[in-house]
């Protein structure tokens, strides 16, 4: 997913967890008691979370810290993993 600045998200697997639960970013930013222009931030990639944040983060989506602040050179985006999807389900088709 291209950032509207033309970078990725500096941790695209907080991204892609995100978005493969469907968890909306308000609901998780009240949830999480966290401002969630804050939140965004963090998801955008504008700003870096605090080791408090990234250990709240890691615990709500539950998976571990460590990989889900990776940073990657060549990541899967929620747009990718679709578009592979989509692919995948048109190559079987007969």
């Amino acid at each position: 997913m291209s950032h509207p600045s033309g970078r990725q998200p500096m941790y695209p697997n907080l991204k892609l967890r995100i978005f493969t639960l469907g968890i909306r970013q308000n609901q998780m930013a009240r949830e999480l008691k966290i401002c969630e222009s804050q939140l965004s931030k963090i998801i955008n990639g504008y700003r870096e979370p605090s080791e408090a944040e990234r250990a709240l983060l890691s615990q709500y989506l539950a998976v571990e810290e460590r990989w889900l602040f990776e940073q990657h050179e060549n990541v899967l985006t929620p747009q990718s993993v679709l578009l592979s999807n989509a692919r995948a389900n048109n190559n079987g088709r007969s």
